[in-house]
């Protein structure tokens, strides 16, 4: 079976695609692919100045590109809620929403809201931003909701803490950031089951090993190693983001499905489906987590 890369994409022109973080990394790539193959995208980013300057180099790269800015803080839900009302003003649908924006293993630290601030930023504002705009989602048939997570899931092996959901007692970043990534999991599979008999899907992906800014927070242990093995095992952020483009462009893609790379380790290689820990299938946990997310946010779904 042939390798997928973006050659494949089908064409994008009439779709607009909303993705988080699009100004750097894996969001930039993914924004620049689908601008390319004809979609309006909308980068929802923190610092405008950076996504200005994104969007500069999207129309360099591709002239004629669509391409336009949404101010979006995810570690504060008034932020949040601003961002999706404006988008609702602005747009009647939402082809794509990516939920890529994300932070790792930072030191201790809380979002605006007191959310510890890994969890906050990557599960808990990409839950809100999905709710308050799934009814522009699911209006558009062959609409998506696409969430990056990553293989650092697999180091919540005991699950989500919901006895210490904040991580106020003995924070880990390491494993403050897997029970992150697994949430984002979870969402997606509890969403999809309430998406059932909608025209949308809901689908998670993952980029491997990838060259981004995103490391930066790593403890000095590892990012020593992160280092070390880099050259053997990491990718550029181009081949990082055929994950995620696949999962929210690919006719063939189901809802609940998990995309990664093909390679050794899931660390580099072609996007495929993959497979996810037993704790992210865990349905009983997937709904008390998102009963508790609705808690936190004060954000509830219209669908399912």
């Amino acid at each position: 079976m042939s390798k997928w890369t973006t050659a494949k994409m089908p064409d994008q022109t009439g779709r607009t695609a909303v993705i988080t973080g699009a100004n750097t990394g894996l969001g930039y790539e993914t924004a620049a692919t689908l601008a390319e193959k004809g979609a309006h995208v909308v980068l929802a980013v923190r610092n405008l100045d950076k996504g200005k300057k994104a969007a500069g180099q999207i129309a360099h790269r591709n002239p004629g590109a669509n391409v336009s800015l949404q101010e979006l803080d995810l570690t504060s839900l008034q932020s949040v809620r601003v961002a999706a009302e404006q988008l609702k003003s602005n747009y009647d649908t939402i082809d794509l929403l990516i939920n890529n924006a994300g932070v790792m293993m930072t030191p201790k630290s809380a979002t605006k809201d007191g959310f510890e601030l890994q969890f906050g930023t990557n599960h808990l504002g990409h839950f809100a931003l999905t709710g308050l705009l799934i009814d522009r989602v699911s209006a558009v048939p062959g609409s998506r909701v696409v969430t990056i997570s990553s293989s650092g899931h697999r180091l919540a092996r005991s699950g989500i803490r919901f006895d210490d959901l904040q991580w106020e007692h003995d924070y880990s970043r390491v494993g403050a950031y897997g029970q992150a990534k697994l949430a984002n999991l979870m969402f997606t599979y509890e969403l999809q089951r309430r998406l059932q008999g909608t025209n949308t899907i809901a689908v998670a992906a993952h980029p491997g090993g990838s060259r981004t800014e995103l490391t930066r927070n790593m403890p000095p242990l590892a990012a020593l190693l992160t280092r070390l093995v880099e050259p053997l095992l990491a990718q550029g952020a181009d081949m990082g983001a055929l994950p995620t483009l696949r999962a929210a462009t690919d006719p063939g893609v189901l809802g609940g499905q998990y995309y990664g790379p093909d390679g050794f380790g899931e660390q580099r290689g072609y996007p495929k489906v993959v497979a996810s820990s037993d704790a992210s299938h865990d349905t009983h946990a997937q709904r008390r987590l998102w009963a508790v997310s609705e808690e936190l946010t004060g954000v509830t779904f219209p669908i399912g």
